[in-house]
């Protein structure tokens, strides 16, 4: 098999990339733009596109599948080759279900927590020596990549909402098509494919519709809209409800309660033990015990970006999260702080997303960091140009967050200054971003603030 990428630089692309090549398929792709870590990714298994930009000339009838990735538009010279060819186009998640389609496929959805439970599963799994497929939006410790194709009967799928790629404007999760699913709750995200929030929860009802005869559905049942989606749908599947397990925290650690035992957790807040009860359904429905189970989540670590340690000291903790829309803000910042309550907490968090830059959408942000004791939040103007979106100004970011706790930025060099000219003595530090602050290095940025003499 002959399948080529257009654009193979995305973070999941050039991971299905790499798991065909390793799978024994000839691979190719383009990309206009490849950052790392992909460049040396790819790189490093022989299939780094010789040069940077798009080129019709390498698409033939040779090639036996074209893959599109959602960075490529309409007008993309390849792309349009590939139509003039007749050739076989899919979108990523339409080529990962023709790869898995005789396997029991295990999709975690909802606004929230998706990326971690996917991590959860996918670690007890492999702690308990089951073989399995998977795709997930971050990497994980234990896996090379983010995505894997064996001979594995079971696969693990993370379900984006998000659309599948400008031929194919279907969420991704609804071409997934599984026997077990999730969803961990339903906040409006993506207002600029989703303009209303019912439009929305209706991604979320074509889920469930789409679940495998006979199938299973694991939900969090103290979402209230969520609520409203279960009582009505399919009669024919399994309804499994989860909500916060049973915990106690001490001494700054988290122990979940269990009936065989009390298991000390690597990972801590609330909206991470509610993850844990939708992990421990779907593992328990793969037929792991529950015995193994919390033998096996005591060891989970967390996923890259999600509540992430990057550096620490006594005296101050640097945190970095994936969080950018009002739900996994406020659950983030609410986590940290409850952790450690006894130190202040400053909490950053970037502007970034379609949604989060737009003047309609900015009121939904409403008291999500009541919990730290200092709030900075950062846009960059050039940013906003970028999407085509309504200029917003400090005042109106302000207004919409609410509380006396609020810092706005438009530099980040003078947000990363005020920073490290912080006296860092008994405080955390929450980092929360589907960017980069403009530019900032985590790491060394995180070495330099717990490097501060107090």
């Amino acid at each position: 098999m002959r399948v080529h990428f257009i654009a193979i630089g995305g973070a999941v692309m050039h991971n299905l990339a790499i798991a065909l090549h390793k799978k024994g398929y000839l691979v190719s792709g383009s990309d206009d733009e490849i950052f790392e870590p992909s460049k040396s990714k790819l790189n490093k298994h022989g299939i780094l596109p010789e040069y940077i930009g798009w080129n019709a000339d390498i698409v033939d009838k040779s090639i036996d599948a074209v893959i599109l990735g959602m960075h490529a538009h309409n007008d993309n010279p390849e792309l349009i080759k590939a139509k003039e060819l007749g050739l076989e186009i899919y979108s990523f998640p339409e080529y990962l279900y023709q790869q898995t389609k005789n396997k029991k496929r295990v999709v975690i959805g909802g606004s929230h927590g998706k990326t971690t439970i996917t991590s959860m599963v996918m670690h007890v799994l492999l702690d308990n020596n089951l073989d399995f497929d998977y795709m997930v939006g971050a990497q994980l410790e234990g896996f090379d990549t983010m995505v894997r194709l064996t001979d594995a009967s079971i696969a693990i799928f993370e379900g984006d909402e998000y659309l599948s790629s400008t031929l194919d404007l279907r969420p991704k999760f609804h071409l997934y098509k599984p026997h077990i699913a999730v969803i961990s709750g339903i906040a409006w995200d993506h207002i600029n494919v989703f303009p209303t929030f019912e439009n929305y929860v209706e991604q979320f009802k074509i889920f469930i519709d789409l679940i495998e005869k006979n199938g299973s559905l694991i939900y969090y049942e103290n979402d209230d809209e969520l609520m409203n989606i279960i009582n009505n749908s399919r009669a024919d599947i399994r309804k499994l409800a989860y909500t916060t397990h049973d915990y106690v925290l001490k001494n700054g650690i988290t122990y979940l309660r269990t009936k065989t035992g009390v298991y000390a957790l690597n990972i801590f807040g609330e909206h991470n033990i509610q993850n844990i009860g939708a992990a421990k359904h779907v593992c328990c429905e793969l037929g792991i015990s529950d015995t193994n189970f919390y033998k096996s989540i005591s060891s989970f670590a967390g996923a890259s970006k999600r509540l992430q340690l990057l550096a620490k000291n006594d005296n101050t903790n640097v945190f970095l999260d994936f969080a950018h829309s009002p739900s996994k803000l406020k659950a983030t910042t609410t986590a940290v702080k409850q952790q450690f309550a006894d130190r202040e907490l400053v909490a950053c968090m970037e502007l970034h997303t379609y949604s989060s830059l737009k003047e309609d959408f900015l009121p939904q942000y409403a008291n999500t960091m009541k919990a730290a004791d200092m709030a900075y939040i950062y846009f960059n103007p050039d940013t906003i140009r970028h999407k085509r979106l309504k200029e917003i100004n400090p005042e109106q970011v302000v207004h919409a967050f609410g509380g006396k706790n609020v810092e706005v930025f438009t530099n980040s060099e003078i947000l990363t200054q005020k920073l490290l000219q912080t006296n860092w003595e008994n405080k955390n530090l929450l980092l929360m971003s589907s960017g980069n602050f403009s530019g900032i290095n985590f790491n060394e940025f995180a070495k330099k603030i717990v490097d501060i003499k107090c």
